[in-house]
Parts: structure tokens; sequence; C-alpha cells
């Protein structure tokens, strides 16, 4: 887990550093020279960036979607193993019967718990991931809010009173 981390870490530190100018090959424009790229304006970049917060807010809630259904998955799996050993304790009243450290004293009924723990273990990292993702959704979905794009505020007019009655047919 730790080395997976540290890969993608250094991974996208080393897409995050920028170009020196030492490491351009000619100081003439060209295609080949990245001095001669042409810089986005602020246009371009803003529209980029709300192309991307409004669809990364689908994607994240997507992906929220996809890992609860994982989750739900494998809790199932996780109810299946558990009713089996309840199954076991069932069938006689020494079979779920403890040892001195706790564990279940036969081989078969503490496998079934120790995969009944396992599943719910993997259930609750995969409903961890779609919280942080919906955290991520919710906060898409309230930066893509556009303040101030709406009708313009009118005001009720103070110089006129009207009074009326409406019946509806």
């Amino acid at each position: 887990m730790t080395r997976r981390s540290i890969t993608v870490l250094g991974v996208l530190a080393c897409g995050a550093v920028p170009a020196l100018r030492s490491q351009a090959i000619c100081r003439q424009p060209s295609a080949v020279c990245a001095d001669s790229r042409r810089l986005m304006a602020d246009g371009q970049r803003a529209s980029f960036q709300q192309a991307l917060v409004h669809n990364g807010k689908w994607f994240t809630a997507a992906s929220v979607a996809a890992l609860i259904f994982f989750a739900e998955r494998e809790h199932g799996r996780s109810r299946r193993e558990w009713n089996a050993l309840l199954d076991i304790c069932r069938a006689a009243q020494d079979a779920c019967a403890l040892g001195s450290d706790g564990r279940y004293v036969r081989s078969d009924a503490e496998a079934l718990y120790q995969r009944s723990r396992a599943f719910d273990r993997r259930a609750n990292r995969w409903l961890l991931g779609a919280q942080a993702g919906l955290l991520a959704t919710t906060a898409l979905f309230i930066i893509d809010l556009h303040p101030g794009q709406g009708p313009e505020n009118i005001p009720f007019p103070a110089n006129r009173l009207q009074v009326g009655v409406r019946l509806p047919f």
C-alpha cells in the first residue's frame, strides 16, 4: 500500500515540474522549441476549468454509486459467511465454543469468522471511498454554481400600491 502511494506521488510530482529555460533546444521560435508555445488566454483557461468542474461532478457522482455497489457486494459476501457460521453454531451446542485465546475451537468456524471479518473490512473501505467521493461531488456541485448569471433582481416599485383579489376558475 505504501509503495503504491509513493509511486503515484512520484509520478504526479514529476508531471508538475515546469521545464527550465536551459532545457530548451533553441532560442528561435519554432515548432520544436518549447519556448514558442502560446500561453492560453484567461478565457480559454476559465472555460476549460468550468468544463472540468461541470463534467467532473458527474464523474465523481458515478464513482460514488460504483463504490457503494462494490461495498454492498462485499457486505453480501460477509453476510453469507456469517450465516454459514451461524448454521454451524446452531447445528451443535459446542460447535461455536471459544478457546482460551478467543478463537473458535473448530477450524471451519474460525475460517468462516475470519472471512466474514475480511469482507466487512473491504466493505468499510469501499464505503469510506464513497464518502470521500461524495464530499468531492458536493464540492464540485457547489463550485459549479454560477453566481450572478441568473435574472436581475427586479425591485418592488415603492411609489405605487395596488390592492386586488384573484378568483381562480
